[in-house]
């Protein structure tokens, strides 16, 4: 999944437990392309790992395009047949309602332009002039496809692509937490790839999660943070562009990762960085994932009329400086 993973559990979080802190467990694994730590407190990890392998093989059976097999796999070749499940139901409604609050911006009908792009699961195509994008257009819009009664998936033109990986991941981060719920666990921080939903609280610290947002001129190998976070109770996804693009090695165009589905082109908004909280990750995720291609002031006309969702985005202002600005809700759950 390409998104850029830019919010990190603080580190101090990351510590072997002492004798005090024996109920605090770590898990970590790979899924979704990435990998996942999970602390927690109660039950014994040996109890709980083989349900969380499950939940993801879950996830990924029915919306993993990077499986020839998923239920999504199926449907993108043209499979009309397959009776979609509960997860792939769940992704389709957090993505209809995200799509209408963003007017449109948000559309995961748009894996056709992310694998001309070179940002999905195919070959991309070597040169992309306004014909092409033309003819690629066609096939994007979430007004051209629906869950009929039988619950397959009707799409007004076969080579409509569904490509869920901008919420999928928050989403199976929610199904993690859900798990973790039905096995009497009530404080839990999950991070996956950069994402996070957390439940109660650090009994350590007796205290909310504290986790860090990266800065913008982080390093890899050497990452600092722009501002700590308390959380509970709720997710946390973050999307930017500085790390992810693609060159054209004919034209020497850069193809930022995030698309506009409303024009079809690879474009860097003015807004740099989006981090998202909400009830869910899912939603945090698909918002975040919005965010990047609404731009600055198409953001803040859509959080006047949006209640649930706190946000911090980093943009660039007409004058070309570097800004940010957070909900009063974020700001109030920023420590520094």
């Amino acid at each position: 999944m390409i998104r850029s993973l830019v919010v990190l559990i603080m580190p101090f979080f990351l510590l072997s437990c002492s004798e005090e802190q024996e109920a605090l467990h770590s898990l970590t694994g790979n899924a979704f392309g990435t990998t996942y730590t999970i602390q927690y407190y109660g039950k014994d990890k040996s109890s709980i790992e083989k349900g969380i392998d499950s939940v993801i093989y879950g996830i990924n059976r029915s919306v993993s395009t990077y499986l020839p097999e998923s239920d999504i796999s199926k449907i993108n070749r043209g499979d009309s047949t397959v009776i979609v499940d509960a997860v792939f139901k769940e992704v389709f409604r957090i993505s209809e309602v995200v799509h209408r609050h963003s007017n449109g911006y948000f559309d995961p009908t748009i894996g056709v332009l992310r694998n001309a792009y070179g940002f999905g699961d195919e070959q991309p195509i070597e040169s992309i002039d306004a014909r092409t994008l033309d003819s690629l257009r066609k096939y994007v819009g979430f007004a051209k496809v629906r869950i009929t009664e039988k619950g397959t998936i009707s799409k007004l033109y076969p080579q409509i692509y569904f490509d869920f990986n901008a919420v999928a991941k928050g989403y199976g981060i929610d199904c993690l937490g859900k798990y973790l719920d039905h096995q009497g666990i009530s404080n839990y921080l999950i991070e996956l790839g950069g994402e996070l939903l957390a439940k109660g609280t650090n009994l350590t610290k007796q205290k909310s999660w504290l986790v860090g947002i990266e800065a913008l001129d982080s390093e890899l190998e050497d990452r600092s943070y722009s501002h700590v976070v308390a959380l509970e109770n709720e997710g946390m996804a973050t999307s930017g562009n500085y790390r992810k693009f693609r060159m054209d090695t004919l034209t020497g165009k850069k193809y930022v990762h995030t698309i506009n589905p409303l024009t079809g082109l690879a474009e860097q908004s003015d807004v740099t960085s989006a981090t998202v909280i909400a009830s869910t990750c899912g939603l945090a995720d698909a918002y975040a994932t919005a965010i990047m291609a609404m731009g600055y002031v198409n953001t803040i006309t859509m959080l006047n009329d949006l209640e649930g969702v706190e946000v911090y985005l980093t943009y660039i202002d007409t004058n070309h400086e570097a800004k940010w600005f957070a909900t009063e809700g974020f700001k109030q759950k920023m420590l520094e």
